[in-house]
């Protein structure tokens, strides 16, 4: 399994604007091979928000990055004025897992 998160931090008062972004776009992960599971997650800090995808690998989320259902996805409203700048791309391959419908790593 390979998780891909983004940290955001969102400009003071933005929040609800940066949320609603998310519930209205269209993910097109539905229609990625090899996808298993995203969560948008706000921090307990003001403006901390995380996109955490799941992936059955990182041959898969390397893959739709190079797709256009990325392209499509990624090409939806402006988030200027929304964010403080860039999200901080981190990527990790699982080492354990347990439990909650995701296979147990090997």
């Amino acid at each position: 399994m390979f998780v891909a998160m983004n940290r955001f931090k969102v400009t003071e008062g933005q929040g609800d604007a940066f949320e609603q972004m998310w519930r209205e776009r269209k993910s097109y992960l539905d229609q990625v091979p090899g996808f298993l599971h995203f969560l948008l997650l706000r921090g307990d800090e003001p403006g901390d928000y995380i996109s955490h995808s799941t992936w059955e690998s990182r041959d898969a989320f390397v893959a739709w990055t190079q797709s256009e259902s990325f392209a499509s996805g990624h090409r939806q409203g402006s988030v200027q004025n929304v964010l403080q700048g860039p999200p901080v791309v981190s990527l990790y391959d699982a080492v354990i897992t347990e439990g909650g419908g995701i296979p147990a790593s090997k």
